[in-house]
């Protein structure tokens, strides 16, 4: 089974100074292409508090790993619409977590489904609007915000777009379908401890000084704590 690697997050990492810089995209990595479904997570942490989302996007259906990994990268850093696009002076406090999705199955129900074991796709007709309707959670979701199952099916109910009452009759209309995740997370300063290890300088981002002080990475006078 297809796992995520640590080349797969210091891809994205890459794809998205190659952005910063102005440049084409960084050289195809050193990991197994293949065809899955992916997400890519940005979280930023600033002063020791727990990093928080500036983007998470990604496709349910299969994609190239090395083409959906530089695409997502920066379609989540820059085109989430819930957030502002990320910009180059946050890069030394932020966490990309890259997903790999596997092992669909069907839902018997709205509930046939383990926390912190699967994540979960819901799709259903709007009783309201007659309208199709769908979301997903990534495992992960489920397990950080602590909810029961029944909490996270309301939850995203509402974060595919129903507005109205939520009930066991209409959470009967879901069809569910399950799913498992292999992560791999790397905070900014691990990747530029693995450029200078690999490469002997630091990333190169225009504009901006990027430098080691007491281990931790520093732009433009701001030493990142994510460590």
């Amino acid at each position: 089974m297809v796992s995520a690697k640590k080349e797969m997050a210091i891809y994205c990492f890459e794809t998205l100074i190659a952005h910063y810089n102005g440049e084409d995209a960084p050289p195809p990595p050193d990991f197994e292409d293949g065809h899955h479904p992916l997400f890519v997570t940005w979280k930023k942490a600033v002063n020791g508090e727990e990093a928080r989302l500036r983007g998470c996007i990604g496709t349910l259906q299969a994609r190239q790993l090395i083409s959906g990994f530089r695409d997502y990268a920066l379609t989540s850093a820059l085109r989430d619409r819930r957030f502002s696009p990320i910009q180059a002076k946050e890069l030394p406090y932020l966490e990309c977590t890259v997903s790999i999705l596997t092992d669909y199955e069907n839902g018997a129900d709205h509930l046939d489904w383990e926390a912190r074991k699967h994540g979960i796709i819901i799709e259903f007709t709007d009783p309201d609007t007659n309208t199709g309707r769908n979301a997903t959670y990534l495992p992960e979701v489920v397990a950080h915000e602590g909810w029961t199952k029944l909490e996270a099916i309301d939850s995203l109910m509402r974060k595919a777009g129903y507005s109205g009452r939520i009930t066991d009759s209409v959470r009967k209309l879901i069809t569910l379908t399950r799913y498992q995740s292999s992560m791999y997370t790397m905070h900014f300063g691990e990747y530029v401890a693995h450029v200078k290890s690999a490469r002997g300088v630091s990333p190169s981002i225009r504009g901006l000084r990027l430098e080691e002080k007491h281990g931790a990475p520093q732009i433009n006078g701001f030493v990142s704590n994510h460590h």
